[in-house]
């Protein structure tokens, strides 16, 4: 049975509307929860999906282990050296079995995040992405493209969604950017809000600021290669790839050139 986010020893987190309730018996745990997670706490949500934490301490034997997310049925197993993690989606439920660090935690919400967008036409993506007169905008790119130095550049009337991980998820018709606290280097939390996409910028830095067009084919590519997928599943793979296609179909993707200065925002309204 899922209960309201306001429980005793649960933290319901929301993302992108979807709210993931943790339940711990350990307080300082839910305090670290309560804490990182500032922003996306939502004590008045009912958890579409809730976890049962149990915290272990570390094995240093596994701590490099490759992280694995296997379907058996309709059920899901999430696992890597910090943490191991059941998941039934259709019993809205599951238990975690981790060690007492907040990446394990952070881990398996961007796991079951991607998994609920996936089927949803949605996904996450290895950009940062910002809110600007209303309209998002998403700047992706390789490690070192500058994605952190684009976020750090906002001027006042920008709102960061992110610096790292960009939440995209159909609404009414329509490819939305929603904040998300998957912070990247500015290790700041994004601002839990939410607008139409308006563009994709594939980054890019040059002795100039400008924006161009990018060949036909480049979109869809460059969307595939800066998603975030995590599951050894051909179904949802498709799904994913038939996402990236309608994205890219339906927003505009153009390659984004410019100098570590604020003045490249003047390119971006």
């Amino acid at each position: 049975m899922i209960t309201g986010g306001g429980e005793p020893g649960c933290a319901t987190i929301a993302i992108g509307r979807v709210a993931v309730g943790i339940r711990a018996t350990d307080a300082g745990f839910l305090g670290m929860l309560e804490q990182r997670y500032a922003g996306f706490i939502d004590r008045s949500a009912v958890p579409h999906y809730a976890f049962d934490v149990c915290l272990t301490p570390p094995d240093d034997e596994e701590a490099d282990a490759e992280l694995r997310v296997i379907r058996h049925g309709h059920r899901w197993q999430l696992e890597r050296g910090d943490f191991r993690a059941d998941w039934d989606p259709l019993l809205r439920c599951g238990r975690i079995l981790q060690s007492p660090n907040p990446y394990s935690i952070d881990t398996v919400l961007r796991i079951v995040h991607t998994l609920v967008l996936a089927g949803e036409g949605g996904f996450l993506m290895h950009a940062a992405s910002a809110l600007r007169n209303g309209r998002a905008f998403l700047f992706a790119g390789a490690s070192g493209a500058g994605k952190t130095t684009i976020a750090r550049l906002a001027p006042r009337d920008v709102r960061l969604l992110t610096d790292e991980i960009s939440y995209v998820r159909v609404e009414d018709g329509g490819f939305h950017a929603c904040g998300t606290p998957f912070a990247g280097e500015i290790a700041r939390s994004g601002e839990n809000l939410r607008a139409p996409l308006a563009a994709i910028y594939l980054l890019a830095q040059g002795p100039e600021n400008r924006i161009d067009e990018i060949p036909l084919a480049e979109p869809a590519r460059a969307l595939l290669t800066n998603i975030l997928f995590f599951a050894e599943d051909r179904e949802l793979v498709q799904s994913v790839f038939r996402s990236a296609l309608d994205c890219a179909e339906r927003i505009p993707v153009r390659r984004l050139t410019f100098v570590p200065d604020a003045r490249v925002w003047e390119l971006i309204r």
